[in-house]
This record gives structure tokens, C-alpha cells and sequence, in this order.
């Protein structure tokens, strides 16, 4: 079983966070600032695979509600074709419904106040994201 990193794309943040080599535990990484060049985003994204060694990458589909794709989804969709033709490994989505509410409540509870809680809510949006997709048995991940 492979690492598998999950992405919490945003339009000023990407949260990363990575699962252990066994595939039990996500973490929450760190954060990609957004350039203004969605090419060299994704570079530092594949670089972060590398150094990872990561297996396969998760994206957080924001579904609506109702479980439909809204424009959010769709525009989610457009960027994992993107980074799926830079990334040596697949990239596949996971639905992210309520991700970033779970995470602020998870650091709320942790005691991390609010500009420190600012600065870290996306990577552990895509800690609760990983945990998720690990959890429901790694679908849509190669060598299952």
C-alpha cells in the first residue's frame, strides 16, 4: 500500500495532507499559496508527490447538498483533468461535503485560535478530507 496525498484546492490555498506508508492515518501537510499560474501550482504539487513518494492524490469534490456537481464541482472537475496530466500518479475525487466545518471544529476543540486557525484550516480540510477517502476503503485507488 501506497502514501496517498489529499488536496484542498481553493482559489488563494491549496491544504495538502499526506496518509502514513500503511494508509490508516492522514495528517494534516501543509499549504500551497496559490501564484496566479495554475501550471506552476501544480508543479509544486507533483514535487510534494515526489517527495511523499505518494501513490495517488485525492481531490475534495465540493458536491452540493443534494449530492449533485454544482459550478464549484464543475470548475474542481476542469483543474483535476489539469493536474491529472502533470502528476505521475492518478488523481482521483472524494466528496468534501462539510470538510472545512469539521476541520474548524477540530481545531476549535484543539484550543487553536482564530488567525492561527485561519492559517491551517485548509490542510486539515484535506486531513478530514484523506481520512475520509481512507476510511471508505480507498475508492477509485489503484491496487485496492
Amino acid at each position: 500500500m501506497s502514501r496517498a496525498l489529499a488536496l484542498d484546492l481553493g482559489s488563494k490555498r491549496i491544504g495538502v495532507a499526506a496518509s502514513d506508508a500503511g494508509g490508516v492515518l492522514a495528517s494534516p501537510h501543509g499549504t500551497v499559496e496559490r501564484s496566479g499560474d495554475r501550471g506552476l501550482d501544480h508543479r509544486r504539487i507533483a514535487e510534494l508527490v515526489g517527495e511523499e513518494e505518494a501513490g495517488v492524490v485525492v481531490v475534495g469534490l465540493p458536491r452540493s447538498l443534494d449530492g449533485s456537481l454544482g459550478p464549484a464541482a464543475v470548475a474542481i472537475g476542469a483543474e483535476v483533468e489539469e493536474l491529472a496530466a502533470v502528476l505521475s500518479v492518478p488523481v482521483v475525487t472524494h466528496d468534501e461535503r462539510f470538510t472545512t466545518v469539521t476541520a474548524h471544529q477540530q481545531l476549535r476543540a484543539a484550543g487553536v485560535g482564530g488567525r492561527r486557525r485561519r492559517a491551517v484550516v485548509d490542510q486539515q480540510a484535506a486531513a478530514v478530507l484523506l481520512q475520509a477517502w481512507l476510511d471508505a476503503g480507498r475508492p477509485g485507488a489503484p491496487n485496492r
